[in-house]
């Protein structure tokens, strides 16, 4: 896909595979193609909150194998079909995607940081693929602490993130780190307190990996739901009452 900036900060989706150092989406009883498909809808929610933050590029990474090309192809051609008014214009003008070496987790990241600053960004924010509920004002915030920061994290309960950005330029490598470390997250921040770098902490989210991660998803997305948010992760939330029709009859 040819490369074109629009903007100085770009919000990079990086798709996670199933099960890759150290983690793994384990939801019980949801497997093989049901998996598939919630991950597909994880990843289109994720895209499509990522469209409504102003002033950003998007960009989507995902290995390059022919079974991820097929997964991402089949998610651009739904949202081309299925966005309309200023996020079909956002995603025409600003969305694109790119293919990555089949590497471990934490040089794939760093790759996507490495990319993104070369092409010219100020600001990048990497976004996994497991947060269907995480916002555009989520998105936002972690942006504008990224004017005043060297970096943002995100962390989850298990000490791991859910998105980390940099400003300026790549400031440590991620490579070096271990991804299946359960304290990666105080490993990277300590990494960037060491070198007198600031860096700014949002609130505790979660990466869906697990069964009790579904139930904290479904309720989220019943706040968003009773808040008149009736857009956030709804993808996600037709699959999964597809889902629970499926598995529980």
């Amino acid at each position: 896909m040819p490369r074109k900036k629009k903007n100085s900060s770009v919000i990079a989706i990086c798709i996670q595979e199933p099960f890759e150092d150290g983690s793994c989406m384990d939801l019980g009883s949801i497997q093989n193609d049901d998996l598939r498909f919630l991950h597909q809808a994880f990843i289109t929610d994720t895209i499509t909150n990522a469209l409504d933050v102003a002033g950003v590029d998007i960009r989507l990474y995902y290995v390059d194998d022919v079974d991820r090309k097929r997964f991402v192809t089949i998610i651009y051609e739904y949202l081309q079909k299925k966005l309309s008014g200023k996020r079909a214009t956002a995603f025409r003008n600003k969305f694109l995607h790119f293919e990555l070496p089949k590497e471990r987790w934490g040089i794939r990241i760093e790759r996507v940081f490495a990319d993104c600053f070369a092409e010219g960004y100020k600001s990048v924010l990497v976004v996994g693929s497991r947060t269907p509920t995480i916002t555009s004002t989520m998105m936002k915030m972690a942006l504008n602490m990224l004017k005043e920061s060297d970096a943002v994290f995100g962390p989850t309960p298990e000490g791991r993130y859910y998105v980390i950005g940099m400003s300026a330029a790549p400031r440590i490598n991620l490579s070096d780190f271990d991804w299946k470390s359960p304290s990666i997250y105080s490993e990277v921040a300590e990494a960037f307190t060491e070198k007198g770098l600031a860096w700014s902490e949002l609130e505790i989210w979660y990466a869906v990996e697990t069964t009790d991660d579904l139930e904290i998803m479904a309720r989220d997305i019943n706040q968003y739901r009773y808040e008149r948010d009736e857009t956030t992760a709804r993808e996600t939330e037709i699959v999964m009452e597809r889902l629970l029709t499926k598995l529980g009859s």
